[in-house]
């Protein structure tokens, strides 16, 4: 287990990032979660692989080369941007658009990832 590791249970969909390395496992609803492995290629229709722009104010991270659904049964739940020392995160729900802005420059980003409800974890 390592920091900012995500996790899923299959049970209830809860989602947790790990913000501190202490613990062998994580449960929830009496069963070990499951660690979250980010995809890196888009398959399919609908596309996921955050792609990242120059902003004024930072970057602006788009979910998919093409933007990706926001219905209710199927959405982007969140947009994260990693850097040596923190986490940005943005929290969307449906009919928002799919991207978010952030105040870094592109240069200091390690990671940028996303979480589809229905296809989970995808990273750039």
């Amino acid at each position: 287990m390592q920091l900012r590791d995500l996790y899923y249970c299959k049970i209830c969909g809860n989602v947790v990032e790990l913000l501190y390395a202490g613990a062998p496992s994580l449960v929830c609803c009496g069963q070990d979660m499951e660690k979250l492995e980010a995809k890196t290629k888009d398959q399919g229709l609908e596309k996921h692989v955050p792609v990242i722009e120059e902003a004024d104010n930072g970057i602006l991270v788009k979910v998919g080369s093409t933007a990706h659904p926001m219905e209710e049964k199927h959405y982007i739940a969140f947009i994260e941007v990693l850097s040596k020392d923190k986490v940005y995160r943005a929290e969307l729900k449906p009919g928002d658009k799919p991207q978010a802005l952030f105040p870094i420059k592109a240069d200091q980003v390690e990671q940028a990832r996303e979480f589809c409800n229905v296809h989970m974890l995808w990273k750039s």
